[in-house]
């Protein structure tokens, strides 16, 4: 098998807002496929399409209410299957979203469910008594909106809810459930798909016990803006019983040849323990890269801490998704321009150790839409306003062409707005431009893709100080150093026995004999000289 998602690049769709082929506003599945070809030319492996499945979309797809069919939305698994067919046509593979932890509330078996405690779905679900006082069974919440227990009076019961109330949790625990949703996620399989992203992966299972989860141990704004965070969630989610189930669906990957599961994952160790051994997840991704700091110490010690516990792991690193602040916007403050920083945190993250996903608009260094209260569409802005302004901003359709009206996304008004600090950065506007965003993600990908080194070379960190960060990743046959200036001041770092290369990327940096001095967001790629072992020093 070529194991491509082993150090390959993935590049996440979100169906709604990347290309309209009906003109009502929302992307489709034939709009997908219209601009394959533009994906293709980026260099890399595969895409991962985010839900569309039918649902109600109050959670924007994450509430299925038909695990086997398309939403009407999206288009028709006629269409899906023609996407399928000219992604792979261009190499492409492609992974779809797989929210197995949950239902719609519009699921048939959730409406059969809640009916009475004897028909045949009445286990299916997680249901649960009251306490004498009539109060939920415990203090477990809910990432959306309160307590994870909504009554229902026809079974005079609570049923549990990770996320949105209208998004009830299945009940794992039940056999029967597992089955039948591996038979949806064999459906999709036999259909032709090269592997999932698997949402929430450590949500499947809750404590049977019912135990009250303890307070969080780490430090939190004290109360945050969401008390979820105020948890520690050891009995809610991240039941040992998760892992058999993993083992079940690679078990059932494995079938089916030259396949892969990326899983979203809490944090490191979890995401550790979730790709351990050759029978779980084949890569999985945590939120440390995801969040607001961005800095030496922190990349090193993100890196080092899963290959310490997982020195056979895949991690599968990002800097941006569907559920985050674009990271051009949330680490602003530490580039001269959007620009610079776009290429800077280009270049280090598809220089990492394990395999990337880039989420859609990265490559052209968009930024964060800002969204008014008005504009809102997702239950997170609309329940946390103001301190939590949801995950609009990121969602917001592609800018194809800032010269026609919806910027070539759609012919009417999209369903997010498009302004005007996302039009300017169009992928009409940087093709041709080779000092672009776009074309430095082009060649960067493409100097990824042709260095065994970078897809599967292992990491030493060199031992510099903020704002300098300095590894390299090593084969038996290749070495490349990459050094980096996570800072807008001019940095001078001290080398000794590099081979310098005119062919390899870097940006705001020069070599002035034993000086390697980098400006504002530069970076420097290297092959050292093999005689003799690479010294760096900084400051």
């Amino acid at each position: 098998m070529s194991e491509w998602w082993r150090g390959g690049v993935i590049y996440q769709i979100y169906p709604r807002s990347f290309q309209d082929s009906n003109n009502d506003g929302i992307g489709d599945l034939r709009g997908i496929t219209e601009r394959l070809d533009y994906v293709a030319k980026l260099g890399v492996d595969g895409i991962w399409i985010s839900p569309i499945f039918t649902s109600p979309m109050k959670d924007m797809g994450y509430d299925v209410s038909d695990y086997r069919d398309i939403d009407p939305l999206f288009g028709t698994l006629e269409d899906f299957d023609k996407l399928l067919e000219r992604a792979h046509s261009l190499g492409l593979k492609v992974m779809i979203d797989q929210v197995l932890s949950h239902s719609s509330d519009q699921h048939p078996f959730f409406e059969q469910s809640r009916q009475d405690r004897n028909n045949d779905k009445s286990d299916w679900y997680v249901w649960v008594n009251p306490l004498p006082s009539g109060n939920p069974p415990n203090n477990w919440l809910s990432i959306f909106e309160g307590m994870a227990w909504e009554w229902e009076s026809r079974r005079k019961q609570y049923y549990q809810h990770n996320f949105l109330v209208s998004q009830p949790d299945f009940n794992f625990h039940n056999p029967e459930v597992r089955k039948w949703l591996l038979s949806n996620v064999r459906f999709w399989l036999e259909r032709g798909v090269d592997g999932f992203r698997l949402d929430t992966v450590n949500y499947y299972f809750h404590d049977q016990q019912l135990r009250n989860n303890p307070p969080r141990k780490e430090a939190v704004e004290h109360p945050p803006v969401n008390p979820y965070y105020m948890q520690d969630h050891v009995h809610s989610i991240s039941q040992p019983e998760n892992i058999d189930f993993v083992e079940d669906l690679r078990a059932l990957l494995d079938e089916f040849g030259d396949t892969a599961m990326v899983g979203e994952i809490s944090n490191l160790d979890l995401m550790a323990e979730y790709t351990a051994g050759s029978n779980r997840l084949h890569l999985a991704y945590s939120f440390e890269l995801l969040g607001p700091i961005f800095s030496a110490k922190h990349v090193r010690k993100c890196i080092e801490h899963f290959f310490n516990i997982a020195q056979k792991g895949i991690p599968c690193w990002s800097f941006s998704n569907h559920d985050v602040i674009r990271h051009v916007s949330r680490w602003a403050s530490l580039g001269s321009t959007p620009e610079a920083l776009a290429k800077q945190t280009a270049a280090l993250l598809l220089s990492l150790e394990g395999s990337i996903c880039l989420f859609q608009g990265e490559e052209l260094g968009q930024l964060e839409t800002k969204i008014e209260f008005e504009e809102l569409k997702d239950p997170v802005g609309l329940r946390f306003w103001p301190k939590n302004k949801g995950r609009d901003g990121c969602r917001t359709p592609m800018s194809w062409d800032s010269g026609l009206p919806y910027k070539e996304f759609s012919k009417n008004e999209p369903w997010l707005p498009v302004k005007s600090p996302q039009v300017s950065r169009s992928a009409k506007q940087q093709e041709n431009d080779q000092n672009s965003v776009l074309s430095f993600y082009r060649r960067m990908i493409w100097f990824r893709q042709n260095s065994d080194s970078l897809r599967q070379g292992k990491t030493t960190f060199f031992e510099t100080d903020e704002p300098v960060l300095a590894f390299s990743r090593k084969t038996e046959e290749e070495n490349i150093i990459c050094v980096f200036n996570l800072s807008k001041e001019e940095v001078s770092i001290e080398v000794e026995h590099l081979k310098h290369s005119e062919t390899y990327p870097k940006f705001n940096a020069k070599l002035d004999t034993k000086k390697l001095i980098l400006g504002a967001n530069g970076f420097h790629f290297f092959i050292p000289d093999s005689d003799n072992d690479v010294v760096i020093k900084y400051p």
